[in-house]
């Protein structure tokens, strides 16, 4: 069997069910590959060209990605929502307080790259022209005192510094990571990797306990009851209890 290809973005971290993945098949490798957020639906969508191939060539089997994306071809189960927060200086006053809403940054400068994954109607506080390029440029610009940065709290911490720290935002977009895959390809490894995702046990009737007990009997080979010996009438005989005196 070839192996699951496991496409994420900055930020998601996929180690916990990478580990599920390579306790319950550890004869079935899982590829993880790294894309960029914009990136992400396309490496599990089939290629124009490749429309009349009944053979798929798509770089990932499922990706793990921010929603919203444009659903066309694909499958999304939504998994979790990320807490949004506001990066900072360390000595910026906004750290007085353990939470922030949007009225605290009405009169801050803030930084919206063109990698932004959050869906905003109206970005907080004063925006700056000129958009870093990337998250990462955005942060170094925090960084001189240039802006703030709102980012989901998992990019955050992606691109910790030292001389950086953030607070929870509140009264704004929250981040949505899905599993997404092609629609018309119910591969047996995606149903089982979902069933890692959705937490199902290996012993669960829609988990993969089916196909990774198939794994591990040769081939050739179907499981059946132990069987015993006949016996004969004499030897299923119990003797009677002796008697106390």
């Amino acid at each position: 069997m070839t192996g699951f290809r496991l496409g994420y973005v900055p930020g998601v971290t996929p180690a916990k069910w990478a580990r599920l993945w390579a306790e319950r098949f550890p004869r079935i490798p899982l590829d993880l590959i790294q894309v960029a957020a914009a990136d992400a639906p396309a490496l599990v969508r089939r290629p124009a060209t490749d429309a009349f191939d009944p053979v798929r060539r798509t770089a990932a089997d499922a990706v793990l990605l921010r929603l919203p994306i444009d659903r066309t071809g694909l499958h999304a189960i939504p998994l979790y929502a990320e807490t949004t927060v506001v990066v900072v200086p360390k000595d910026h006053v906004v750290t007085a307080a353990d939470e922030i809403t949007v009225d605290d940054l009405a009169d801050e400068l803030v930084l919206h790259p063109l990698d932004d994954v959050l869906a905003w109607d109206h970005p907080p506080g004063r925006p700056i022209g000129d958009r870093p390029a990337s998250t990462a440029d955005a942060i170094a610009l925090v960084a001189m005192g240039t802006g703030l940065l709102v980012v989901p709290q998992s990019l955050a911490r992606l691109h910790h510094r030292k001389d950086l720290t953030y607070r929870p935002l509140t009264g704004v977009p929250e981040s949505q990571v899905a599993l997404s895959w092609p629609e018309d390809d119910p591969s047996e490894l995606v149903e089982h990797f979902i069933g890692i995702v959705r937490g199902r046990t290996p012993n669960s009737s829609r988990g993969p306990a089916t196909a990774q007990a198939a794994e591990k009997q040769p081939a050739g080979k179907t499981t059946s009851k132990k069987q015993r010996p006949p016996q004969s009438p004499a030897s299923g005989r119990r003797k009677p209890p002796r008697r106390q005196r």
